[in-house]
């Protein structure tokens, strides 16, 4: 991304400090936006943020602690100037066939990519209502919030209740000028995948070599994505060219789910 659309922007980006994260946090810097970045890992995220260059700020942050997010929240503000636009990006992912899925793995999924987009949401929408600012929201769900995928089915139900929170958020919010989306990557080239390429390899009885050729010969764009894929058209949906866009899950995944 070389053009500035977001010059002057001031947002918050939860799960910044590796992957998609990561990505989009240089994407919306080199759009002129000023970025607080978020992270569990609250090294990873000062890294970024020092990465992305001196306007940048950096705080830990665990999503799925509703007390945690709120305070970051206002924190990023008071550290930026101000908020206008924040992307609610942490996720995690485990693998298992739902007859060997525990209640551990489906809770941590649901509080992480659930919960923790809802806390950060709320705490978003509060502090534009307070201020009266007409921000814009982009959530990451996933291919799997589009089609269920098979040993994802936890993650696959986390990924569907962000595509639809981000609907009727959208619908509750616009009356006051502010936009939710979220972006449904595909198949990305992050060590996230790298992670389940492997899991799904030793459950499919296959090689993780052969776990990722069969992600391209899915998707009709003939490669893996990579992260900046999905960072510019974050980039786009926090900008003013997506400014009578609201409620969409946008797919970004080469093709493999055309909707």
């Amino acid at each position: 991304m070389t053009t500035r659309t977001l010059e002057g922007r001031r947002a918050l980006v939860t799960g910044g400090g590796a992957g998609i994260g990561r990505a989009i946090v240089l994407a919306l810097a080199a759009a002129g936006a000023r970025v607080a970045v978020t992270d569990r890992d609250g090294a990873a995220a000062e890294a970024v943020a020092r990465a992305a260059g001196a306007a940048h700020v950096a705080f830990p942050l665990d999503v799925t602690d509703a007390v945690a997010t709120a305070r970051v929240v206002e924190r990023a503000a008071e550290s930026l100037g101000g908020l206008d636009a924040a992307v609610a990006n942490a996720g995690i992912s485990t693998m298992a066939r739902v007859v060997d899925l525990t209640e551990a793995e489906w809770d941590a999924n649901m509080a992480v990519n659930a919960k923790g987009v809802f806390l950060t949401n709320q705490a978003v929408v509060r502090h534009f209502l307070a201020s009266g600012t007409r921000g814009v929201i982009v959530n990451t769900a996933s291919l799997a919030a589009k089609v269920g995928a098979p040993l994802l089915a936890h993650y696959s139900a986390s990924k569907f209740a962000v595509a639809g929170f981000t609907q009727a958020l959208a619908r509750e919010v616009a009356p006051q000028g502010i936009r939710v989306n979220c972006v449904c990557p595909g198949f990305v080239n992050t060590s996230m995948q790298d992670r389940e390429a492997v899991w799904e390899a030793q459950l499919r009885g296959m090689t993780p070599e052969a776990v990722r050729a069969e992600y391209v010969s899915l998707t009709p764009l003939g490669r893996l994505q990579v992260p900046e894929d999905v960072a510019d058209v974050v980039v786009f949906l926090l900008g003013d060219a997506s400014r009578f866009m609201t409620g969409l899950a946008v797919d970004v995944n080469g093709g493999v789910f055309m909707s």
